[in-house]
């Protein structure tokens, strides 16, 4: 078979594929850079965008956006999630989760509904709980996250101290300040704040606010 024969029955190929999507309602805008394994399904009024590729066990909900330029292996994601220029692999998000730019998903996380990851958020054997959000440049690994939490820019939770991987435990509704350094094993408490650029080394109890390398109490002396 020539070259000229092969690019034709590749795109062949790839336009019955889109064809057959299309019956049950899935849009793929480019068949020729969309490269989907047999065992991927789709839901109904899913739109996958140029340069995906689905690969693996993976289901994709109803009303989704998926690309341009990402890749999903062995992960489950819900209805009405938008996954834009990012990768996930062997995770699970829950309906109305937005990701990307250059995001990265991966170690078995969880994401609950309408998580929100912006900017080159990475999440690693992590679960974030409902409506929370980390939006610019952030390491999230071995943490538990609650509901309502927001995330500053630039925030890493210090899993690994040279021999162990440690967990981070952030509870609902607690304000994270930008580049603040989470050295696990650490809890932070209930609705708890920590200040831009707090490096924090001590559990911090539920409604305390900290700031400071390390972090204090706001109000005592170094803090």
């Amino acid at each position: 078979m020539s070259t000229d024969q092969r690019l034709f029955s590749l795109l062949a190929e790839r336009v019955d594929e889109a064809a057959r999507f299309a019956e049950a309602g899935v849009t793929i805008t480019d068949p020729l850079t969309t490269y989907i394994e047999p065992s991927v399904s789709i839901g109904r009024g899913t739109v996958i965008q140029p340069n995906t590729t689905l690969s693996g066990q993976t289901t994709i909900g109803a009303d989704c956006r998926i690309g341009p330029n990402t890749v999903i292996d062995a992960s489950s994601i819900g209805d009405g999630c938008t996954i834009f220029a990012s990768v996930v692999r062997d995770s699970t998000l829950e309906d109305d989760v937005y990701a990307g730019p250059f995001c990265h998903v991966r170690g078995g996380s969880h994401l609950e509904a309408g998580v929100r990851l912006g900017t080159s958020a990475e999440v690693n054997r992590s679960r974030l709980g409902k409506g929370s959000k980390s939006n610019h440049f952030s390491y999230l690994g071995d943490a538990e996250v609650g509901e309502g939490v927001n995330i500053g820019a630039g925030t890493v939770t210090c899993n690994y101290d040279g021999e162990n991987k440690n967990k981070t435990v952030i509870e609902d509704g607690v304000f994270i300040g930008s580049d603040s350094m989470l050295v696990a094993p650490v809890r932070i408490g209930k609705g708890a704040q920590t200040g831009a650029g707090s490096v924090v080394t001590k559990d911090v109890p539920p409604g305390g606010r900290v700031a400071g390398v390390p972090a204090k109490p706001i109000g005592e002396s170094g803090g």
